[in-house]
């Protein structure tokens, strides 16, 4: 991306030095500390992206909003000063509605992120109708929606044999040499 950007600015940029490289990596898990006395993160700042899609707007606008809810609440509508247990009320409250979602994607991730064989079982799985829909509602309603126990049964069967499949065909193409 760089090199294509730099080679459109060619004539702009000719003849310029690079001062500075900088990249952070996007914070895909809640901070450990998102409040200290009268601050706190809401946000990419607290880590409110999602694993596996990298999606975060919601997350951050609905932090920012129950943020200010709860400052407005905790100041009696700018009667007195907030303090950090009236800010740590919101975090209270977006943990509550929002942790399990983070707990899913992250151990997602886990499973199917760490080989392209896991990643194979992954895009096997998404072929489900029963995932498709539960991936769609819980996108929709921005929360693990609850499934059917024996579907989920199944799913964990399916994903378990998908797993085993997958592992298997990454031996079998590790031997074939071209």
């Amino acid at each position: 991306f760089q090199a294509a950007t730099r080679l459109r600015a060619k004539d702009k940029i000719e003849g310029g030095k690079i001062i500075r490289v900088e990249a952070h990596p996007i914070p895909e898990h809640p901070r450990p500390k998102r409040v200290s006395g009268r601050v706190t993160l809401v946000g990419d700042a607290a880590g409110y992206v999602t694993k596996c899609s990298g999606e975060g707007i919601y997350f951050a606008a609905k932090s920012g909003r129950m943020c200010a809810e709860a400052i407005v609440a905790g100041s009696a509508n700018g009667m007195r000063m907030v303090e950090e247990s009236d800010l740590r009320k919101y975090l209270a409250e977006f943990d509550r509605l929002y942790w399990p979602t983070y707990k899913v994607l992250d151990i997602l991730q886990k499973v199917f992120y760490r080989s392209n064989a896991a990643r194979e079982a992954f895009v096997e799985m998404c072929a489900d109708d029963y995932v498709q829909k539960m991936t769609f509602d819980s996108y929709l309603y921005k929360r693990v929606v609850p499934g059917n126990p024996l579907d989920d049964i199944k799913l964990a069967v399916n994903t378990i044999g998908s797993l085993v499949r997958a592992t298997a065909l990454r031996r079998e193409m590790e031997k074939v040499t071209l």
